[in-house]
């Protein structure tokens, strides 16, 4: 930097009004520190006042929501500041010209002041855009903040290298070569800002998670909506409103349920059994068939089925005085039947989709009949109304076909047997 002079009038005004010449300089150096400062100030004030009209006057015009969040985030407020900065940086060689040392220590703050004010509107501009791309509906489900989070780091990273090199006086090349030497203990210290990153990219990537999925990962005890995804964490806002906070990671380590395919699909399933007592299934016999015929969902399939039956008992000539000859219907069989005949009437049950009523292996509980389907309403309070009708109707319903529920004896039941 080029070597400025200008005569201190301070200093010949302090040695005229009798200020010692010990003490002079040090008047001599506060009055010109204050100088400075009000310099600065006013430069400040004037970058702002015309600066920010300026910018406020065509953000104004433009119709861009981008200049309104840039000036709503400060991020042209910030950049006001390197005026004074600059003042102070160009001003010192001038007024501290025969203080060599005070000249030296001001020139490097005013370049350390530079380089936060870089920094600060670098991290300013990172917020302003992470805000605007959120907005947009292409980007609402992607990790915006991950990427955010990681320019602010590299801004940091760098913004304290140089900041090093300033101080110590050391080439910034050097510094690098020296921190490839501690590559491995920044690797240890920033293990999960590293994973989260790569994890971030595989995610969005492969589209596997999004802002507003609904999650389930038991190893968490997480289940619920999916409410920010940044570089290190995943928030989900379980059902019971709380939170549960996940490594952005363990969405790659681990196992997790994705619930947006019933979203995109518009239908949620039911998948539950009824457990019938073993013992209450059997054959049915003229009577039971009588009866089982005034049941309108299953009318046409029973007149149908027992001529056929009749037919092909006739035909292989089975003495039908047992019924264990030849081929019979059975009860839990009808009830099948009218089971997949009262999912087929029901209109909040889809029929697009699988829709099955299925035996599964018995169990010392009972035989399970299961129902497979899909609820048309996916939200919650509604599937589970969905879901618990159908089922009021069928528990009912199985007595009508001879059929019991099996459930655990009680202490009722015992007293019953006894007496």
């Amino acid at each position: 930097m080029k070597d400025y002079r200008i005569d201190h009038w301070t200093r010949d005004w302090l040695i005229d009004i009798g200020v010692g010449e010990n003490a002079v300089d040090y008047f001599t150096i506060g009055i010109d520190i204050l100088i400075v400062l009000i310099i600065c100030l006013i430069a400040d004030k004037l970058a702002k006042s015309i600066l920010l009209n300026i910018i406020d006057r065509l953000v104004r015009k433009t119709r861009t929501q981008l200049d309104d969040i840039l000036q709503e985030k400060k991020v042209f407020n910030a950049l006001a500041h390197i005026a004074p900065a600059l003042v102070l940086l160009y001003s010192t060689p001038i007024i501290f010209s025969d203080f060599p040392s005070v000249l030296k220590v001001v020139t490097l703050l005013a370049k350390l002041y530079i380089i936060v004010i870089i920094m600060t509107v670098i991290t300013r501009l990172t917020n302003a855009i992470e805000h605007y791309l959120s907005g947009k509906e292409y980007f609402k489900d992607k990790p915006i903040a991950s990427y955010s989070q990681l320019v602010k780091i590299i801004n940091y990273i760098v913004g304290s290298i140089i900041i090093f090199s300033l101080f110590t006086g050391v080439e910034i090349l050097p510094i690098l070569t020296t921190m490839g030497a501690f590559t491995a203990i920044v690797l240890l210290i920033f293990r999960d800002t590293i994973l989260g990153f790569v994890a971030s990219i595989q995610m969005s990537a492969n589209d596997m998670v999004r802002v507003g999925d609904w999650v389930s990962m038991p190893k968490y005890n997480a289940d619920g909506d999916v409410i920010t995804i940044t570089l290190n964490t995943v928030k989900v806002k379980n059902w019971d409103n709380t939170v549960t906070t996940i490594p952005t990671y363990a969405f790659i380590s681990d196992s997790f349920t994705n619930w947006r395919g019933m979203s995109d699909t518009g239908a949620r399933r039911i998948k539950r059994a009824l457990y019938i007592k073993i013992s209450t299934i059997k054959f049915c016999n003229e009577t039971m068939l009588e009866k089982y015929s005034k049941y309108q969902l299953i009318k046409d399939y029973l007149e149908k089925k027992k001529n056929e039956i009749q037919k092909y008992n006739e035909e292989h000539k089975f003495d039908k005085s047992e019924l264990i000859n030849g081929r019979n219907l059975t009860n839990i069989g009808l009830f099948r039947i009218y089971t997949e005949n009262y999912l087929k009437q029901n209109p909040n049950i889809s029929q697009d989709l699988t829709l099955m009523v299925r035996q599964l292996e018995s169990t010392p509980t009972g035989l399970p009949l299961e129902v497979y389907c899909f609820s048309k309403d996916i939200q919650w309070v509604n599937y589970e109304r969905i879901q618990s009708d159908l089922f009021d109707h069928l528990l009912a319903a199985a007595k009508n076909f001879d059929l019991e529920i099996f459930e655990n004896p009680t202490g009722a039941d015992f007293k019953n047997l006894v007496n």
